[in-house]
């Protein structure tokens, strides 16, 4: 890991780049391709918002002058009425992947996301068979809450999963 990870919003000209990374299967790494999909998307989020909103939002992960990829979060409800927890994502460009970068980028998120939102919980979900992300993502200090059989359809099949939770009460990472 050469240089230090940095987040910052969505620029127009980043739109390409986002398309690229969930659309092209080249790109988007074994995990993440799920078929191609409204193509217009990052678009529209970006005429309506800039990609950063009340339920959620995408910043660019960057590495001194190069973009490395892409994070979200998602508002997503719990069982306490009116409150919720975000759900984050991350797609990084291949030749970012395996550095640590996406460590460095889910920590800095789940930061941001507790500095500046009242949320309690913040959590991911990966495939039983994505090891490197598990890895990232106890590395930032997420814990493995366990496997959430058939929530995701993957290249023709049900996919198992592993929820992965930070607590704003637990020790930094």
């Amino acid at each position: 890991m050469s240089e230090e990870v940095a987040l910052r919003p969505v620029h127009e000209e980043d739109l390409p780049l986002l398309e690229e990374l969930t659309q092209d299967p080249d790109k988007t790494g074994d995990f993440e391709w799920f078929g191609w999909a409204d193509l217009r998307h990052w678009r529209r989020g970006w005429d309506e918002n800039g990609l950063i909103g009340p339920d959620g939002g995408t910043l660019i992960v960057t590495a001194g002058n190069d973009r490395l990829g892409m994070v979200n979060w998602r508002r997503r409800p719990i069982t306490v009425p009116s409150s919720y927890s975000w759900e984050i994502g991350i797609i990084l460009l291949p030749e970012a992947r395996g550095r640590g970068y996406g460590t460095q980028a889910q920590r800095l998120l789940a930061r941001y996301l507790f500095a500046h939102t009242t949320v309690h919980r913040i959590w991911a979900g990966t495939e039983v068979d994505n090891i490197a992300e598990q890895r990232a993502l106890e590395k930032a200090g997420f814990t493995r809450e366990g496997i959430a059989r058939a929530t995701g359809w993957r290249d023709g099949m049900w996919r198992d999963g592993l929820i992965y939770s930070v607590l704003r009460t637990d020790p930094p990472a």
